[in-house]
C-alpha cells in the first residue's frame, strides 16, 4: 500500500509532523509540537468548507444538440470549450443524491469528493482538531500527525496521550495515541482511537485501527461537539495523575548520567550473544553508535542531553524510528517499520526495560 498523502501541483503535500521525519518525508516537520491552527495551515487542512451538492445524470438528447433547441424551463448539461458550447443532454436530478464538495486549498476550485444521502452532514476539518482539542481537556495532550490522504477524501489528526490520561485501568498508558479520522467521501464515520500508533500515512492508518486500544465513531448525521462525554465513555479514557511514574521520570530529567554508564545501560539493553561473528559485532557497534548519537547529538535531545531521561527518550526514538526490519529490503524498510516493528510486543517490552533501566534505583 503506498502512502497515499496527498500531494500538490507545486511539489507540497498535505501532511505536518512534530519533529521527525515521517518514512515518507513528505510535508512539513515543525521542531515542536503543534496546534491545531498550525495543523490546518500547515498541512494545507484548513478552509476546505466541505458542502452538499445535488447531484444530476445527463440525458442525451438528440433532439437538444445547441443552445437554440432549448425551451424555457429546460435543464441542460453543456461543455464550454474555445471553440463554442456543446450541448451535453438534459439534466435529470437525481433525488437524495448529493455530491461532498471541497474548495481546493491550492486552486481554491471546487472539487468533488464523494457521494453521500441527504441525511449526511459534512465534518469540517477544523471541528475535527477542535474536537480532538476538548476531548483532551487540559490533560496536555499534544498534536503530533495532521494529513490528507486519497486527495483529501479522508484525513486523520493524532495527539500524542500525555502522562496524566491513562486507558482503561491504567495498565497501557506509555507510548499512546488519540487519533481521529474524517472521510468525506461518505465511505466512513468519522473515528477516534487510541493506538500505539502514530499515524502518518495510509499504511500507518490501517496499522492503528487495527491495534486500537479503544475506538469510538459517529455517523455524519449526528452533531460531533455534543458528544465528547461519550466519546470519552467510549474511548475508556480518565485523567489520573500517575504520582510513582512522574515523579520518577523528574527524577531522570534532573540526574545527570555519563557517556560510558550510558553505553553500559545499553549494552544491557541490547546484549550481544557470546558466538556472535564479525558482522553482528559490526551491527551492534553501529546500533550502539546510532543510540549514542541520539542521546548526544540528536535536536530531539536538546533541551535534555546529558541526563538519564534523555537517555531513555535516545532509546525509545531509535525503537521507533530507526530500528532495522528483519526481512526488509532499503526501499521497504521505513514502510514495514511504520507498519509493523512499531506495533511487536518486543518493541513495547523493550521501552518498558528501557525505562527501568535509567530509572534512578537502576
Amino acid at each position: 500500500m503506498a502512502h497515499e498523502i496527498e500531494t500538490f501541483a507545486d511539489g507540497s503535500a498535505a501532511f505536518v509532523s512534530a519533529r521527525l521525519d515521517a518514512w515518507h518525508r513528505l510535508g512539513t516537520v515543525l521542531p515542536s509540537t503543534f496546534t491545531a491552527e498550525e495543523a490546518m495551515a500547515t498541512a494545507h487542512l484548513g478552509g476546505w468548507d466541505v458542502r452538499k451538492r445535488e447531484t444530476a445524470a445527463i440525458e442525451p438528447d438528440p433532439a437538444v444538440t445547441a443552445l437554440d433547441d432549448l425551451t424555457v424551463g429546460d435543464t441542460a448539461v453543456v461543455r464550454m470549450t474555445s471553440e463554442g458550447v456543446t450541448v451535453l443532454g438534459r439534466a435529470l436530478n437525481v433525488p437524495g443524491c448529493y455530491g461532498t464538495v471541497r474548495t481546493h486549498p491550492k486552486t481554491k476550485d471546487a472539487e468533488v469528493l464523494g457521494y453521500v444521502g441527504s441525511q449526511w452532514n459534512p465534518v469540517q476539518n477544523e471541528e475535527l482538531a477542535d474536537f480532538l482539542n476538548v476531548l483532551t481537556g487540559e490533560s496536555g495532550a499534544r498534536f503530533e500527525t495532521a494529513g490528507s490522504l486519497r486527495d483529501g477524501r479522508h484525513v486523520f489528526i493524532t495527539m500524542k496521550m500525555p502522562e496524566a490520561m491513562t486507558i482503561g485501568d491504567g495498565t497501557d498508558d506509555l507510548d499512546l495515541y488519540i487519533a481521529a479520522m474524517n472521510a468525506h467521501d461518505g465511505t466512513a464515520s468519522m473515528r477516534a482511537i487510541v493506538s500505539p500508533i502514530r499515524i502518518v500515512c495510509a499504511n500507518t492508518q490501517v496499522a492503528a485501527l487495527r491495534n486500537a486500544r479503544s475506538t469510538w465513531s459517529i455517523r455524519h448525521t449526528s452533531g460531533v461537539a455534543s458528544r465528547v462525554a461519550e466519546a470519552r465513555e467510549s474511548l475508556r479514557l480518565t485523567w489520573k495523575f500517575l504520582e510513582a511514574f512522574q515523579g520518577e521520570a523528574e527524577k531522570m530529567l534532573q540526574t545527570s548520567m555519563r557517556d560510558v554508564d550510558f553505553t553500559n545501560k545499553l549494552r544491557r539493553l541490547f546484549p550481544l550473544p557470546d558466538d556472535a561473528g564479525k558482522r553482528a559485532k559490526d551491527n551492534h557497534d553501529a546500533l550502539i553508535s546510532q543510540i549514542r548519537h541520539l542521546y548526544s547529538e540528536a535536536d530531539t535531545n536538546a533541551n535534555i542531553r546529558g541526563s538519564r531521561w534523555a537517555g531513555y527518550q535516545a532509546v525509545t526514538e531509535y525503537l521507533d524510528h530507526f530500528a532495522p526490519v528483519q526481512g526488509a529490503d532499503d526501499a521497504t524498510a521505513l514502510t514495514t517499520r511504520a507498519e509493523r516493528v512499531l506495533i511487536q510486543s518486543s518493541v513495547r517490552k523493550l521501552k518498558t526495560a528501557a525505562f527501568d533501566a535509567f530509572a534512578l534505583a537502576s
